[in-house]
């Protein structure tokens, strides 16, 4: 238990003091750690586990080069990517259990950058001064990232910035220590997903899956969702995905902050991974309830959900964009790919006669997809709806004859 080793990362030659209070909270609980320096300028009290020498030059740079660029954005990024690199193999070596960095705005979007770079489930914890803020794009968010807010900590140490910098130190240990590694023995299986009212199927494929001897492991689409389900199918981690929820790549394609970024629906095909895709409200545009609608939506008809979450209904040419981006990502998949469409509808609100039905929206979406589906994808139209039996028995079946043709390794 007390053998944990924490990365910490920060600019030693200005945040030196916070730093070094941040090692001792750490030790003084038990823990271990590794001090990373991310400087360019100056030089840190004393010496740190890596040095920025060693961060530059990891990235395939040196400190004078950072600094000949005369731009602390360049030298930054020099800095970002060498500490990346390093904090990974670390990682991957055994040589940290969790990571913790500190800084403003430059130390931030470093941090985002390192904490990228770290699998999903080791902890990662940023104190920043910029916590929350939208500064941040959703699409740098790591997954699984912790942040909390470096409150009066922009100089020098206090007790006000002390009660943060602890509870950061006491969370990520205790992160590292609690944490249960997601190494099952059972192949594990990626589907997306919105909750039973609106998408039905993992009630019945989860459980059937289950008894096939895989697990499951469901993801709900709303941006930082999506990115986990990317982050995990980019390292290899799933035996195959059904990823029925595309809307994340409408809300990116139409201009949402509700997004898992530009490369949502690309990573399980790059890596090989079977997939199977669907069109689960294909049709609806996530966007924030307490902001603005975005330009390309004004005017549509909407569904407020909460007071976080607002849906738009796509218009039939927006969903004939949508087609053809979903068929764009597919066609650079490498491993088995089938596209699961079924022409009644794509969420509970879509059936006949539903509240956000819209059979012409549809039928301009089915089209679309039939005029543009890849060579390399299997399509497959079912006469149901999304949320009948009837889709949840073809994606088994499809399933099953991948177990049998050997695409997948069997649960059993």
């Amino acid at each position: 238990m007390n053998d944990k080793t924490i990365l910490l990362v920060g600019t030693y030659d200005t945040k030196d003091d916070e730093l070094n209070y941040l090692a001792e909270t750490i030790r003084a609980q038990g823990g271990k750690v590794l001090t990373m320096d991310v400087s360019v300028l100056g030089d840190p009290s004393k010496p740190t586990d890596i040095s920025k020498h060693e961060v530059a030059e990891a990235g395939g740079h040196s400190i004078q080069e950072a600094i000949n660029s005369g731009d602390e954005n360049t030298a930054m990024q020099i800095m970002a990517k060498g500490g990346s690199i390093l904090a990974a193999r670390l990682q991957m070596d055994g040589k940290i259990d969790g990571a913790l960095v500190l800084g403003g705005t430059m130390g931030t979007d470093l941090a985002l950058d390192i904490c990228s770079a770290l699998p999903v489930g080791v902890p990662k914890y940023i104190v920043s001064t910029v916590s929350f803020s939208p500064l941040i794009p959703p699409e740098r968010l790591p997954a699984d990232v912790q942040m909390i807010l470096w409150a009066g900590g922009l100089y020098g140490l206090n007790s006000v910035c002390k009660s943060s910098l602890s509870q950061a130190a006491g969370a990520v240990l205790g992160a590292a220590r609690a944490v249960e590694r997601s190494d099952s023995d059972k192949p594990l299986i990626g589907m997306t997903s919105f909750g039973k009212t609106v998408l039905k199927y993992m009630v019945i494929l989860k459980p059937a899956l289950e008894q096939r001897g895989f697990e499951v492991a469901v993801f709900h689409a709303t941006g930082m969702g999506g990115r986990a389900f990317e982050s995990l199918a980019s390292e290899g981690r799933f035996a195959a995905v059904m990823d029925f929820a595309p809307q994340e790549v409408g809300n990116h394609l139409m201009g949402s902050s509700i997004s898992a970024g530009a490369d949502r629906m690309t990573a399980a095909g790059l890596s090989g991974t079977p997939q199977m895709v669907s069109i689960g409200c294909y049709d609806l545009v996530d966007f924030v309830g307490w902001q603005d609608t975005p330009a390309k939506l004004i005017g549509q008809e909407t569904h407020a959900h909460n007071r976080l979450l607002t849906s738009v209904m796509m218009t039939a040419d927006q969903r004939r964009e949508m087609a053809r981006e979903i068929c764009s990502k597919l066609s650079k998949a490498k491993g088995p790919t089938t596209l699961l469409l079924p022409i009644q509808g794509g969420n509970e609100w879509d059936r006949p006669g539903g509240p956000l039905s819209d059979p012409e929206g549809l039928a301009a979406f089915v089209e679309e997809i039939r005029n543009h589906c890849p060579a390399n994808v299997t399509l497959i139209e079912l006469d149901a709806h999304i949320n009948d039996t009837a889709f949840s028995d073809a994606a088994l079946e499809t399933f099953d004859n991948w177990v049998e043709a050997g695409f997948i390794d069997s649960g059993s």
